[in-house]
């Protein structure tokens, strides 16, 4: 592989941020604030039902220029252009990116290939609610003719974390007459556990993979196919009452025993951790229904048009991805903290992972060269306030600059007494702790021994965004949602790596489907791994 310096590196704006760096690093967010009264309102933005704080940043007002500079000179507009008007920006697949028409309206135009794509989506998406209605309402029968009361979701990957992230995230709007459960893991154990108390007369699986082939998703499948038929008899029949596809093959949907009528599809131009709004969310329409599915496709597409159309000044996706690409390539900071106050949001932080690690885990550049700067962050993180009480320690006191996106709403969706107020305090409070600390002067007139000052000193200096809504609602997470899509979408195009492909997982999964047969062989078979590897095969099946 080629190794070249990437003119990234050699962009006026770069090397302008680079010099910039050198001359604020050291300043602190006290004298920031101290030095402008206004800076708490003027660092903001606000659109699509979100409002950003940003000022408690290290950032000054010649930072947030040279970084859109950066932004105009990696051709930004040019990309965004690029994918909404279905140009074939997967350059290593040869495919489009385009979940924004998955939320599009009706009358909305997104070509590929010349075609409009819109059409096609609003079929599948009536095609969902329609199946919708005749789960919710009873209407569709299971094979002993009891109605549906189960829904399991088989995926793996962005067929399982979009989806159990918006069950849990909107819950509280959910049928609760359903019960969800989401297998992902390959590990028997997550199947046994996510079946143990369902009757199979009343459970609905739904298949999730493009191919049908995918091992993990395909293994569930068969054990769920194996436990539905010992639980009603063997009578085959019964698949086609208790199971539906999302896929693109069928042929093998058939083969499984599916009745094809009941597969939804989808598009090649859909990847798998941008593809919960699709029919890959038929879980999450059967939760919440066909009514708010569509607002949280709303709140999807308000966003797109502001990423679309919003001056880069104002544009919150490309606010946030040039302060994430500050502290990653300019402070050298290797990790970003994700903490929402609102525990329907649990697991939003392991969607985002996907979203954003598998997206611009890259190492090569578009075309093939390999970077001399750092691309994706790693991101983590857990709902407040439980978090305040394990790993925030090392955010707070620690050696490492962790910036930190707080996400908060304004109403709880279940007010009881004092508590909204008190976890609403709490965000703040850990803000405004992060960026201004506490000096060691501050320490020793409340009384403190010398001997301990150092040890309650907080540096501050922390960065963090803080993301505020009025509620949580099915239009509000898919307008988080898609700031983040964008976000990571915008850090790509400055980096000038490929956010939609993921070769990087390959590897394992091929190595993987050889060593299986090896593993299940009666006899010993010939190994032609590495040492530690071939001793490792041995013992495992000694174990056995």
């Amino acid at each position: 592989m080629k190794t070249t310096i990437n003119p990234l590196t050699r962009r006026p704006a770069w090397k302008a941020l680079t010099a910039h760096y050198k001359a604020v690093k050291a300043l602190h967010l006290r004298d920031l604030f101290a030095a402008d009264p206004k800076r708490g309102e003027r660092f903001t933005a606000e659109e699509a039902g979100l409002f950003l704080d940003y000022s408690k940043n290290r950032i000054t007002g010649e930072t947030v220029k040279l970084l859109l500079q950066l932004a105009k000179e990696s051709g930004l507009r040019e990309r965004i252009n690029a994918m909404f008007r279905g140009d074939r920006i997967n350059i290593t697949e040869n495919r489009a990116v385009l979940h924004v028409a998955l939320r599009a309206p009706k009358d909305a135009c997104i070509t590929v290939d010349g075609k409009n794509v819109v059409p096609e989506v609003h079929a599948v998406l009536e095609k969902m609610a329609g199946f919708c209605r005749r789960v919710r309402g009873g209407k569709w029968k299971g094979h002993t003719g009891k109605p549906i009361r189960n829904v399991v979701n088989i995926g793996i990957g962005g067929s399982d974390l979009g989806p159990v992230m918006a069950y849990e995230a909107l819950r509280h709007y959910s049928d609760r007459a359903l019960t969800f459960r989401f297998v992902s893991n390959v590990d028997g154990i997550d199947f046994v556990e996510a079946t143990r108390d369902l009757d199979p007369a009343e459970t609905l699986f739904i298949v999730s993979s493009k191919t049908f082939t995918t091992l993990e998703t395909m293994t569930n499948a068969e054990s769920a196919r194996k436990w539905l038929l010992q639980g009603l008899g063997g009578d085959a029949r019964a698949v086609a009452r208790h199971f539906v596809a999302v896929s693109t093959s069928t042929e093998r949907v058939a083969a499984f025993g599916i009745d094809t009528a009941n597969m939804f599809g989808f598009w090649d131009w859909v990847g798998g951790r941008y593809s919960m709004d699709s029919a890959i969310g038929l879980s999450t329409l059967l939760a919440i229904g066909p009514e708010r599915f569509r607002a949280l496709l709303g709140g999807f597409h308000r966003m797109d048009e502001h990423f679309r159309t919003a001056p880069f000044e104002r544009n919150l996706p490309v606010l946030m991805a040039l302060l994430a690409i500050w502290y990653n390539d300019f402070f050298g900071a290797q990790t970003v903290a994700v903490l929402p106050y609102e525990q329907y949001l649990k697991r939003f932080p392991a969607y985002l992972q996907q979203l954003t690690m598998e997206s611009n885990g890259k190492r090569v550049t578009l075309d093939g060269a390999v970077v001399n700067y750092d691309t994706s962050p790693i991101y983590w993180g857990e709902p407040g306030t439980n978090g305040q009480h394990s790993f925030y320690q090392l955010i707070h006191q620690g050696t490492r600059l962790i910036p930190c996106d707080f996400i908060a709403f304004g109403r709880a969706l279940t007010p009881l007494g004092r508590h909204h107020d008190i976890l609403m305090a709490n965000v703040f409070a850990q803000a405004e702790a992060l960026a201004f600390g506490k000096t060691a002067a501050e320490v020793k007139a409340e009384g403190v021994p010398d001997w301990l000052v150092p040890h309650q000193v907080f540096e501050g200096n922390r960065p963090s965004n803080t993301i505020l809504a009025p509620q949580l609602t099915p239009e509000t997470l898919g307008a988080l949602i898609a700031l983040y899509e964008h976000s990571v979408f915008t850090q790509g195009a400055i980096w000038n790596i490929g956010p939609f492909d993921q070769w990087g997982v390959q590897l394992g999964k091929v190595l993987a489907q050889r060593i299986v047969p090896e593993l299940e062989s009666r006899t010993p078979p010939p190994l032609k791994h590495d040492s530690s590897t071939n001793n490792l095969i041995r013992r495992y099946r000694a174990m056995r």
